[in-house]
């Protein structure tokens, strides 16, 4: 409750307002009576109220010297002057020392009652200001870790703004990578059998559990590690080391770390991976150049221990050319960059991508036909395995044979910008099977997915939604699937995660906020889906903010 004091030299005053005050609308109590200033300052250094009504001429300290003292000791209280002196002089002075309303008596009950209306609702505004304030606050402390592993990919991959010497530019976690060298062991999960025949669900569970057993092996054997997950089925582990390490004794310890992971992932999970290895780097802004050798090594596959542990170091010597170097770098940024347009199905933006960086490559080299097969087959890769993730199969657009035989045709940097080009349309195309379908159907399926995207946080069922448009739910649900690749539920699941990791990210919500904004009244329900969906549990995603 708000507490109000109220300080005059008549009682008689005094017994009126609390009698008049309307306590209970304004969910105000009584705090205190001072028939002086001295005793009522005396008295509000004691109680701390929220509202001061003062007389201002009053014996031993008039009620202006009161309210100058209390603002030397920065009493953040509101102040009410109720004087019988109607002089200007004393309310410009009232004014200047900052008091929220000046009021000649008499005064009515309903003045009264409207001034401490009005000053209630300015403490509760501000109150209401320091509580987001203080939410923000905590938001972004929890916010925090998710933009530093951001930044951490975004150094990873070359994708970052800035490249900043002065140490006070980084991130504090991470000021020590001035003092060490670093470098990157891309890991890359080999798509056979085991894992294009599972669900999607199962595939991030899969992922989630690498990520776990990667994690689990680097706290033992390194610490001093940074993991991030690239796209697809690229990841990355930056491992920071003391300059002064041996080489021989460096490598040796690398060796020993991506061989036990490689096996134990294929022992415990029965999935392939392969890794490669960069050269370790003095400077931190050099990190992306040793994910780029990382993945290089990998594409080149030279230098194994042995035959039956896919371990790759990179070594310049090792590419087919070595005026090629620049050239078949694996260009992770790119990469990066196209696989998540695609996976959206940002079809312009896309190809806008992708003709840039061809540009960039006939600008800096002159390159083989081979190498861009090699990086045909890669993307290709990319994309199945991407799209797999939402349900869409790539083999239904075109065989994998076809577009073999097409890369081998491949002969300049503009065919295979064309070529490119041209399946990115048909991929985003084909989420839409305007030729499979009437128009009337392609613009029912239209309605229904706007009016997910416009009503996802409340209750959506395929049978109301069949009603409005008057199609049975059986042939709606079948539509829907022909037409968009995958369910309407799955789809409807699909927004509200993204969204629900939206909001994450944007670090304005908590759990039970997000829930409720995203359709789900039930936050452990909302948890498991969104555990289902990510991998993650929506809290976990929190804390490794990011």
């Amino acid at each position: 409750m708000w507490k109000i004091v109220i300080i005059d030299d008549d009682q008689t005053v005094l017994d009126g307002m609390k009698q008049v005050i309307p306590w209970a609308d304004l969910d105000a109590e009584w705090a205190g009576e001072a028939l002086d200033g001295k005793a009522g300052l005396q008295l509000i250094k004691e109680v701390q109220p929220d509202v001061v009504i003062t007389d201002i001429y009053m014996p031993v300290m008039s009620g202006l010297d009161m309210v100058e003292q209390l603002g030397g000791e920065e009493f953040t209280g509101k102040v009410i002057i109720l004087s019988g002196y109607s002089d200007f002089e004393y309310a410009r002075q009232a004014l200047r020392l900052g008091v929220t309303d000046y009021l000649n008596k008499p005064i009515t009950v309903n003045t009264m009652k409207e001034v401490l209306g009005n000053v209630i609702a300015s403490l509760e505004e501000e109150l209401e200001q320091k509580h987001k304030s203080e939410e923000l606050e905590q938001r972004l402390r929890l916010y925090e870790p998710f933009i530093e592993l951001e930044w951490v990919r975004s150094v990873t991959t070359g994708a970052a703004h800035t490249f900043a010497a002065d140490p006070q530019l980084l991130p504090p976690a991470y000021r020590h990578w001035h003092n060490k060298a670093h470098i990157v062991m891309g890991i890359e999960i080999i798509p056979t059998d085991r894992l294009t025949t599972v669900t999607s669900k199962d595939l991030s569970l899969f992922r989630f559990a690498i990520t776990n057993m990667v994690q689990e092996i680097c706290n033992e054997v390194w610490v001093d590690f940074d993991y991030v997950e690239l796209f697809s089925n690229h990841l990355a582990i930056v491992l920071h080391v003391s300059e002064q390490k041996q080489t021989d004794q460096l490598e040796l310890r690398l060796r020993k770390l991506g061989t036990r992971l490689i096996e134990n992932v294929a022992h415990y999970l029965n999935i392939r991976i392969h890794i490669g290895i960069g050269t370790a780097k003095q400077d931190w802004t050099k990190i992306a150049d040793s994910t780029e050798e990382a993945f290089q090594a990998i594409n080149v596959k030279t230098g194994a221990i042995k035959p039956s542990v896919p371990l790759y170091f990179y070594h310049c010597e090792n590419l087919i050319d070595p005026c090629e170097a620049l050239v078949l770098l694996r260009p992770i940024k790119f990469y990066q960059q196209i696989t998540e347009l695609v996976k959206s199905f940002h079809e312009e933006k896309a190809v806008s991508v992708v003709q840039e960086y061809c540009r960039q490559l006939a600008q800096d080299s002159d390159i083989m036909p081979h190498s861009l097969e090699q990086l045909g087959q890669e993307l290709w890769t990319l994309f199945h395995y991407a799209l797999f993730e939402i349900n869409v199969p790539l083999e239904a657009i075109i065989a994998e044979e076809e577009v073999k035989q097409e890369l081998r045709k491949l002969r300049t940097i503009v065919e295979f910008d064309d070529w490119l080009c041209r399946h990115i349309r048909s991929i985003c195309a084909y989420k839409l099977r305007a030729d499979m379908v009437h128009v009337k159907h392609k613009q029912s399926i239209d309605f229904i997915v706007a009016y997910i995207h416009d009503h996802f946080a409340e209750p959506i069922t395929i049978m109301e939604l069949a009603d409005r448009i008057y199609i049975s739910r059986n042939y709606l649900s079948h539509l829907f699937k022909k037409i968009m690749g995958e369910s309407f539920n799955n789809y409807l699941t699909r927004v509200r995660m993204e969204k629900a990791k939206e909001m994450i990210v944007e670090g304005k919500y908590l759990i039970y906020e997000i829930a409720e904004r995203v359709g789900y009244k039930n936050v452990p329900y909302f948890s498991t889906q969104f555990k289902k969906y990510t991998g993650q549990n929506p809290t976990d995603l929190y804390k490794t903010m990011l």
